[in-house]
């Protein structure tokens, strides 16, 4: 199974046995539309990748790590496009979930994917014969979602009337990034800790290079607006650094990434897997100069 069906295989299995006969058929609909079709997938592919090079012994525990900290990726979408916070019209090509089936219903959907997020590693604690490492999964997953820095906390930021952009983005977007390393690695039974630094930075870059397409991309290409950093007073890379900084910046946290993969039995394909996922967000005059 290539990484993309298997990753869209964990994530249907998820959706499915919650959104289904027993569930209000709106919301369950509205479910679905949240997260299929789904984006890049690059978090559950981060943790499919971290998995495979440290062994991936238990490929059901993976499974499940990849597709809890995409449901928590969906749900902070729906969030983060409400109204109250960006008041966004458009996601993944598409009308934003509030504006498809009303706030309350987005709001409901948002809090039970993540609801569903702890349930997943949970439900694969009964096929383990480690439960330690099912619990590691879903501790990695909580600290990800909370306070102080995971997603809600990222949220929260732009709430605050100072922030510093390094503290934002660590949360915002670097939280599940480094979750997602962590948790491949506890999957197949590694020390989670050592591969922080890897999904941290791996957050931050696609957070920066997320920051210079929001001043220089074609909303239609993105498949949501642009624009909205500086029209929100949101912290970036770009506001802080400029472009130019902003790409430089973008590429040592490549870099750093690349040099902070642990000894591991696959290390090595994981250096070119990551390269190679990285050209899905570098600016075309980096690609090539990437570690």
């Amino acid at each position: 199974m290539d990484v993309t069906t298997r990753i869209e295989a964990a994530v249907e299995n998820a959706v499915d046995k919650v959104a289904c006969g027993d569930c209000p058929p709106l919301m369950s609909s509205a479910a679905r539309y949240a997260v299929f079709p789904g984006g890049a997938r690059i978090r559950p592919r981060l943790a499919l990748a971290v998995a495979t090079a440290c062994g991936d012994d238990r490929p059901w525990l993976t499974d499940a790590a990849a597709a809890s900290i995409e449901l928590l990726h969906c749900a902070s979408l729906v969030h983060d496009d409400l109204p109250c916070f960006d008041d966004a019209p458009m996601r993944r090509g598409k009308p934003s979930t509030h504006l498809a089936y009303g706030e309350p219903l987005a709001v409901l959907v948002g809090d039970a994917l993540i609801v569903r997020a702890f349930e997943v590693p949970g439900e694969a604690i009964k096929r383990s014969d480690d439960c330690r490492r099912a619990l590691d999964v879903i501790r990695i997953v909580a600290r990800s979602a909370g306070m102080p820095r995971g997603i809600a906390a990222g949220q929260a930021w732009e709430l605050e009337p100072t922030v510093g952009v390094g503290d934002y983005q660590r949360a915002k977007t670097g939280s599940l990034f480094a979750a997602a390393s962590e948790a491949g690695a506890a999957a197949a039974g590694h020390d989670a800790e050592a591969w922080w630094t890897l999904g941290d930075s791996l957050g931050e870059a696609y957070q920066v290079a997320d920051d210079i397409r929001d001043v220089t991309g074609n909303p239609d290409e993105l498949g949501k607006p642009v624009g909205r950093d500086a029209e929100l007073g949101r912290p970036s890379a770009v506001a802080q650094y400029g472009v130019g900084g902003a790409k430089q910046r973008l590429k040592r946290l490549v870099d750093t990434a690349m040099d902070s993969i642990p000894e591991c039995p696959g290390r090595a394909e994981l250096k070119t897997e990551i390269e190679v996922q990285s050209r899905r967000f570098l600016p075309a005059e980096l690609i090539g100069h990437a570690a």
